[in-house]
């Protein structure tokens, strides 16, 4: 009845002499004042993401016309993604397997009901058709760098890929899909999780053709599984190893530039679309320069032992042995990741014509200060001191 009265109102108030002798003079249009102004409209392209409704000026509060399934959006890269989701007024799918805190963290990135945590099995496709049933983004996060007695590397970098892009053809509304893979990732690798890797992408782009694929580098940032692990062995043991000699090249990337790189591949005209990036960061690191950062940022004494890879992989080998001998789960691997060891036998860096953040427009940042400072939480005696500062007191300080 009000929404009535309100149109009734809205048409007397247009269809008056006054207002119309007065229009005559100073023409007045509701064009201006709605959501098809140029200040109110979305910067989203509309080609590759079909019809959108947008409303707003594209903040939080705005809406985007964006309906995204973020699979693997409770890992490390899933934060960020989904917070530069959020962030320009979309919707938010959030499927989750573990406890109601695995995604308690995303829901205060985004407006009220903008995050939806969604309960699901990766097993289960009828429960993954639920998630997507909605949505008009798919953005597949999913990966894991080690095996479990539950999940092989196939089973969760390949075959988790391959039933995402099936269900999103069978969709039929999905505008964009967008696999997140390894850069490195390759049929002949000698590691497994790069193998699995290099499968989904042939299964995604068989599947749909227009699928964008990012392939990052290592990724560094709060969360990383690399500069954390080796400051916590630095810390609780005294020294660090290097695999090899520490000559292993690989280009760290900075995570909110991989987040940033897959909005960009979002909002393009569709240029992206059925397409392969390369991302890593502005520098080439050896692994020994690498750790040099490391220990530069967290102020401990470098102290290194070299070992070959073969007694790398044999002390890392047992874990793979007993996987699935025992009756009970086995710790998570850190450095000793048979896997991951495999992996450093080759450098891993971006390919000389391969499309990079230069095509995306972006400019990643270098490692050196901003992306590495959460590691001055691991310093000795607090964020301004550490094992190479000693602490200076000015004896006239006392009185």
């Amino acid at each position: 009845m009000q929404a009535l009265s309100r149109r009734l109102a809205r048409q007397s108030f247009n269809h008056s002499p006054a207002i119309s002798s007065l229009k005559s003079i100073c023409p007045l249009s509701d064009h201006y004042y709605g959501a098809d102004h140029p200040r109110m409209g979305s910067t989203l392209a509309t080609k590759g993401v079909g019809h959108l409704i947008r409303k707003g000026t594209g903040g939080r509060s705005s809406v985007s016309g964006i309906v995204a399934a973020v699979y693997g959006a409770t890992g490390f890269l899933g934060r960020y993604v989904v917070q530069q989701l959020a962030k320009m007024g979309s919707q938010v799918l959030v499927p989750f397997r573990g406890s109601e805190d695995s995604h308690r963290h995303l829901k205060l990135m985004g407006d009220l009901g903008q995050i939806v945590p969604m309960k699901y099995n990766p097993l289960d496709e009828n429960s993954i058709k639920a998630v997507m049933a909605k949505a008009n983004v798919v953005i597949n996060l999913i990966g894991r760098e080690y095996e479990t007695r539950n999940f092989s590397f196939e089973e969760v970098n390949h075959h988790m890929a391959e039933q995402l892009a099936m269900i999103s053809k069978e969709h039929g509304g999905i505008m964009r899909f967008i696999q997140v893979s390894c850069l490195g990732a390759s049929s002949s690798s000698p590691s497994r999780l790069l193998k699995a890797k290099a499968a989904a992408e042939e299964a995604v782009l068989r599947e749909l053709p227009e699928a964008t694929i990012i392939k990052p580098s290592v990724m560094i940032g709060t969360e990383d599984r690399i500069l954390n692990r080796w400051a916590q062995f630095v810390k609780k043991y005294g020294f660090l190893p290097l695999f090899g000699d520490g000559s292993t090249k690989f280009q760290p990337v900075y995570v909110i530039d991989v987040a940033a790189a897959i909005m960009a591949a979002l909002k393009d005209d569709g240029t992206s679309m059925g397409k392969v990036y390369e991302l890593g960061g502005p520098e080439i690191f050896t692994m020994h320069e690498l750790a040099e950062l490391m220990f530069d940022t967290i102020r401990e004494w470098p102290r290194y032992v070299k070992m070959p890879f073969p007694i790398a992989k044999a002390l890392a080998s047992p874990r793979e042995i007993l996987l699935n001998k025992v009756p009970f789960p086995l710790p998570t691997p850190d450095i000793f990741n048979l896997d991951m060891i495999k992996a450093l036998t080759s450098d891993t860096v971006v390919s000389e014509n391969a499309l990079t953040f230069d095509d995306l427009g972006i400019v990643p940042h270098k490692l050196k200060g901003y992306p590495v400072e959460f590691l001055i939480c691991y310093r000795k005696g607090g964020p301004q001191f550490g094992s190479t500062i000693s602490e200076r007191v000015d004896p006239e300080a006392f009185p």
